[in-house]
């Protein structure tokens, strides 16, 4: 079964406690903060680091580096003597105290892990599929098994082969049930924003249907069922590849991969499993697309008669978090590259859509509170149609985001010199 997570192809007629704001309907709290920006990188190469994730020690307040491994990091100005843990998969794990960190151009080099750690007390598994069945089983002790309310930033982007031409933002609450619940979590859009460059999308406009749940759904622990339910387990082959460490922690890698006698697409990937209580830290995996016409009918939905529209790579991660001995959904990524062959063109047109989503404040929700299906948004969604437009800024400025890329960040500020001006020769404001 494949991760809901559908394109929509439509013809275009050309012409922390301290920070929880988000967890209130219909007000907004003025919050004095602190704002750090820098880049992760290797300390060695000084390549940048994707998606590694700085936390304050003791809060729920973290974020991530975007693609060009750049953060951006709001604190609250009552915290003053917090450190903040920079964490990387492969990699030692820093600690930073405030004090040291400027308000821009920080450069934070990472070591990659080289700890050899004794394994006295780790009895080392055999069976890697056994492993991954036991991790699965053991969700219920290992994940968070309390109701909790999440803010997270989420993110979609197309890009015309390496131009930006789309950027929808949201900020969501996520009524997250316990992971041995069958019952899925609820989302609630808080605020949104978008930004198109539609002349950069040929005749055609891009639509992701699924929004947040996209990403959300990519949570193995929660949503087994889209990857390794009970039935398609035994469809794939397991295997140990080199081990490495994380937060000084012996992590194991299981490499996975399609049984070669099935026909269905299935998934190929990595899973780094905590060595000492068998917890999923992240996974990284890929849809197998061999049959190009079964990969349109699966993420295509409508698209032009004169063309023909296909994935040609689908790509998924996730990250879990600790908390006083407990994981929780922490990071998820994914991505859709495709192309459109048109009836009497010579050339095709390449395309890539990415979706993330970061939790970057959460609290236990104790009285199981839970949104009116009225007021929860459907899977079905399409972000950019609830979108507004990149305004109400300051409501944006407070809050931990994903840094935006250079090329989106000038496409906002286009967007807004559009807005003001149209608004200051009275017209109506550009969708």
């Amino acid at each position: 079964m494949v991760t809901a997570f559908f394109l929509v192809l439509l013809v275009m007629v050309t012409g922390t406690q301290n920070a929880s704001a988000f967890f209130q309907d219909n007000t907004q709290e003025e919050i004095e903060f602190n704002l750090y920006k820098g880049e992760v990188l290797d300390s060695k190469t000084k390549k940048p680091l994707v998606f590694a994730s700085l936390a304050v020690e003791e809060s729920n307040i973290s974020t991530i580096t975007n693609t060009e491994g750049e953060f951006s990091l709001k604190i609250p100005k009552d915290v003053s003597d917090a450190n903040i843990l920079v964490s990387f998969l492969g990699y030692s794990t820093k600690t930073i105290s405030l004090a040291q960190l400027s308000k821009e151009k920080n450069k934070i080099m990472m070591d990659i892990s080289i700890t050899e750690l004794p394994g006295v007390n780790i009895q080392v598994p055999k069976d890697a599929e056994l492993l991954v069945r036991e991790v699965l089983k053991k969700k219920g002790e290992n994940y968070f098994d309390d109701p909790t309310l999440m803010t997270a930033f989420y993110r979609e982007t197309i890009k015309k082969r390496r131009k930006n031409v789309s950027l929808s933002e949201a900020v969501v609450n996520i009524y997250k049930t316990p992971y041995t619940s069958l019952k899925k979590d609820g989302v609630k859009l808080y605020k949104a924003r978008k930004s198109t460059d539609y002349d950069k999308l040929d005749t055609i406009a891009l639509k992701l249907q699924g929004g947040p749940f996209n990403a959300l759904f990519v949570d193995i622990m929660k949503y087994p069922e889209y990857i390794f339910s009970q039935e398609t387990l035994d469809h794939y082959v397991f295997k140990f590849d080199h081990s490495t460490h994380v937060n000084d922690k012996l992590i194991y890698v299981v490499s996975f991969e399609q049984n070669s006698q099935v026909i269905d697409p299935l998934y190929k990937g990595k899973l780094y499993i905590d060595a000492e209580n068998k917890i999923l830290t992240s996974a990284i995996y890929s849809l197998n697309i061999t049959d190009r016409d079964l990969a349109a009918r699966l993420f295509v939905r409508r698209k032009p008669r004169n063309a023909q529209v296909w994935p040609t790579d689908v790509a998924y991660r996730v990250d879990y978090r600790e908390k006083n001995g407990k994981w929780y959904y922490s990071y998820s990524n994914v991505l859709l590259e495709f192309k459109i062959n048109w009836d009497k063109r010579l050339f095709n047109s390449v395309y890539s859509m990415t979706c993330e989503m970061a939790i970057t404040d959460w609290k236990k929700n104790l009285d199981t509170e839970f949104p009116k299906a009225k007021d929860r948004i459907k899977t079905s969604i399409i972000l950019s149609d609830e979108a507004i437009g990149f305004a109400d800024p300051d409501f944006w400025g407070q809050y931990n985001i994903i840094e935006p890329e250079k090329s989106i960040e000038s496409a906002i500020k286009k967007i807004q010199r559009q807005l003001r001006k149209a608004n200051s020769d009275g017209g109506t404001s550009i969708p």
